[in-house]
């Protein structure tokens, strides 16, 4: 079966709204690679977008999951509970920042834990309306749609977006948004726009994924917490695609001073398998009157079993520090190109949460050909990139934090002769 064949029936038999970044079609895949039908192996630097950063495969990750087969698939935890679930539960309840009693939910996506996380703060609060920041991403859904900062192409065409969800700039100084003025919108969007006595939540991502991997300011995180307290508005901390040792720590938010008073997390937690949870302040969580939060296939047992195998590989192979040793080993190798690649605007991210951001070398304006076109000579390299941004100008890196050392000097080699040779017009 070659790739042309799978391309023509795919575009025969789903919907074109499904977009895809490649048209390599996986057969098997280990680790940090992939090998497509027709034999040919890719070195996978997007690990399903950030979901594998334990790897393809993990061996504890499979061995778990297939104890699991042998008991039981399915009962849905809100019918017939599981020890697991609760444990699980138990678990999230501990590693995550805060010092204070907390509480969890499962369920299925990351759209679908920022979704819960919005009628939970509704319910804890009696408020309604919601602010989040350019740039941001938070979903497909109509409420992660509404919250997403970006309209193309997550919002283009669906119609209005949900009421009462507002949006601030983001503070990103080499674009000339400042942490003083970020602030500055959120005190004059109080001022003409909603009441802050209405607002239930705040939702950041602690490093932007989909926006172009910026991180948030400590001084932002610690400011946005002061404001939040001072007028009774929940903090929701976005940590799908930053969770699970991703930025060198277990949450990105444990980089910050201060705790949310809601996670949601998703992408990484199950190695692969569909899994998200909530998580927060115990009171908080228990607003909702029981039967309003759930769903069939919430916190599935395969991937409850999945996520616990993921948590103990995270600390008995010391990913955080791997993660701080990968990214440092990379941006390293991308600093030594500046000299030679005008185009290099900025290199950035903690842990292995790392980005370039390209901008045309003649205009200094962001540059998504530049990106795209880096993107496109690494893949027929074998080097499997993404891009991200509002400009679509940056490429992020999301490699499994369990890439072998052999596997992870190719990939640079191979980032390198990209990033050249697309400078170099070739």
């Amino acid at each position: 079966m070659t790739t042309i064949t799978l391309t023509d029936r795919k575009n025969a038999a789903i919907s074109r709204g499904v977009g895809m970044t490649t048209q390599i079609y996986a057969d098997r895949a280990e680790n940090a690679e992939i090998w497509d039908k027709e034999g040919r192996r890719y070195i996978d630097f997007a690990a399903g977008i950030a979901v594998l950063n334990t790897g393809h495969r993990h061996p504890r990750v499979i061995a778990a999951v297939k104890d699991q087969l042998d008991h039981f698939t399915h009962t849905c935890h809100q019918v017939v509970p599981y020890e697991s679930y609760v444990h699980l539960a138990e678990r999230l309840n501990a590693l995550t920042p805060g010092n204070f009693a907390k509480k969890t939910i499962f369920v299925t996506t990351g759209a679908e834990a920022v979704e819960n996380a919005v009628k939970i703060a509704r319910a804890a609060t009696g408020r309604s309306a919601v602010i989040a920041f350019g740039g941001g991403f938070h979903g497909r859904t109509f409420m992660g749609m509404a919250l997403t900062g970006k309209v193309v192409p997550y919002k283009v065409g669906f119609g209005a977006m949900p009421g009462d969800v507002f949006h601030v700039p983001f503070p990103i100084e080499m674009h000339g948004v400042s942490l003083e003025q970020s602030l500055a919108a959120l005190k004059k969007l109080f001022a003409a726009d909603v009441d802050p006595q209405r607002v239930a939540a705040i939702i950041i991502e602690p490093v932007q994924g989909e926006g172009g991997f910026y991180p948030a300011p400590v001084a932002f995180m610690k400011a946005l917490r002061e404001l939040c307290d001072q007028h009774g508005i929940l903090l929701i901390a976005d940590e799908v695609q930053t969770g699970f040792a991703r930025t060198g720590r277990m949450f990105a938010m444990d980089h910050h001073e201060v705790a949310p008073d809601l996670m949601t997390m998703a992408k990484s937690l199950a190695g692969g398998f569909p899994l998200a949870a909530v998580t927060g302040r115990a009171e908080i969580m228990d607003a909702p009157a029981p039967g309003g939060l759930g769903g069939t296939y919430g916190g599935n047992p395969l991937g409850i079993a999945a996520a616990h195998a993921v948590l103990d590989v995270i600390k008995d192979e010391d990913l955080c520090n791997r993660a701080n040793q990968l990214g440092s080993r990379l941006k390293q190798r991308l600093e030594s190109l500046r000299d030679k690649v005008p185009e290099i605007a900025d290199i950035r991210g903690p842990g292995f949460m790392n980005a370039v951001e390209f901008n045309d070398k003649a205009t200094k304006l962001p540059s998504a050909d530049f990106a795209n076109k880096v993107r496109l000579i690494a893949l027929e390299k074998g080097l499997i990139l993404l891009t991200c941004g509002v400009h679509g100008n940056v490429i992020r890196f999301l490699a499994p934090i369990t890439i072998q050392d052999n596997i992870f000097v190719e990939a640079l080699d191979i980032l390198e002769a990209s990033i050249l040779q697309a400078s170099a017009g070739k």
